[in-house]
């Protein structure tokens, strides 16, 4: 070969080289990491997150990789399942609940975290302000002022004569703004407040035994995520107690529960899978105001009012959102 012929050749295999490097390198996708309460079975909640994650261009697999974690309802599992999240690096975490989020706030101040279900975030460190969260901490929140205040009335208008109202608090979690707020109304109204303190499922038959010997004639079931885990038992065990419960969210009522008054959980789900696009897109979760609920729904379920004696005001059905009968 001659020297011209040899030049020519090495040059034109050399600037070949970047555009078959170039080729054979993967694009990255995306990596979600989800650290959630409950299973994925029946986690309608989740599903409305993977829905708007969808319909922003995300799917699994294909656009996105999203890797999960469950506590199966245990809040004790948040820290080492988060973890394990925060070690493969990825680029959001969907921390479903604020104890999952305070979990993994304590492991993590540079990798932004979604929380779908924020509730007292700043009292908590998560957040600076709502404007303003300021950190790596963003999301929707599942409360508004005076939200279990409004329980506590409609459980009132609901059941007659209540001079004793039992609520059940999950006290492993750490948040306590609703049970002071329930404490608050029910002073305000002249009512005894009758705590019933579980730490987990293994609590919750004591639970509903105690409010029972105490005579309670309402249930209020505070927002928690075992307790949301766990509400098909707990329709079971308020049923069997002879004791009519209102809750925060309707998933409970579609269990056999008897009301519920608050925010839609799938609704605020999809909502944080906005929050994710935003960051995936460059923003920061600082600069992402916290939003609030513009909707709340009164779901009654009539059966299992009838099933324990009661006879459901006229007025509080014409309001209800949704009557299962």
């Amino acid at each position: 070969m001659r020297r011209r012929e040899f030049i020519t050749l090495l040059g034109s295999t050399t600037a070949a080289w970047p555009i078959v490097a170039r080729a054979e390198i993967p694009t990255k996708r995306p990596l979600i990491a989800v650290l959630s309460a409950i299973r994925k079975e029946g986690n309608s909640p989740l599903n409305g997150f993977e829905q708007g994650l969808k319909e922003l261009g995300y799917v699994d697999g294909l656009s996105v990789d999203i890797v999960y974690r469950f506590a199966e309802g245990h809040l004790d599992r948040f820290p080492a399942l988060a973890a394990e999240l925060v070690g493969l690096r990825p680029d959001v975490i969907l921390a479903t609940v604020t104890p999952a989020a305070v979990a993994t706030r304590a492991l993590t101040t540079s990798i932004p975290i979604v929380c779908p279900l924020l509730a007292d975030a700043i009292n908590l460190g998560l957040i600076s302000s709502e404007a303003r969260p300021g950190g790596n901490v963003t999301g929707v929140s599942f409360r508004t002022q005076g939200l279990t205040g409004k329980q506590v009335e409609l459980a009132l208008q609901m059941i007659p004569d209540v001079v004793k109202l039992g609520y059940l608090v999950n006290v492993a979690t750490g948040v306590i703004i609703d049970r002071q707020e329930l404490e608050s109304t029910c002073r305000k109204l002249g009512i005894q407040a009758v705590a019933a303190e579980v730490r987990s499922p293994g609590d919750l038959e004591a639970a509903f035994q105690a409010m029972a010997d105490d005579h309670v004639r309402a249930v209020i079931v505070l927002v928690d995520g075992m307790l949301f885990s766990e509400r098909n038992r707990i329709a079971v065990l308020a049923a069997t107690a002879r004791l009519p419960a209102i809750y925060g969210f309707r998933d409970h009522v579609d269990a056999g529960g008897l009301a519920s008054y608050g925010v839609n959980l799938s609704e605020n789900f999809h909502r944080a899978a906005i929050y994710v696009n935003k960051i995936l897109k460059g923003a920061q979760p600082g600069d992402l105001p916290v939003e609030f609920p513009t909707k709340l729904e009164l779901i009654v379920n009539n059966k299992a009012a009838k099933a324990l004696g009661l006879n459901i005001p006229p007025s509080i059905l014409v309001r209800a959102d949704e009557v299962i009968e």
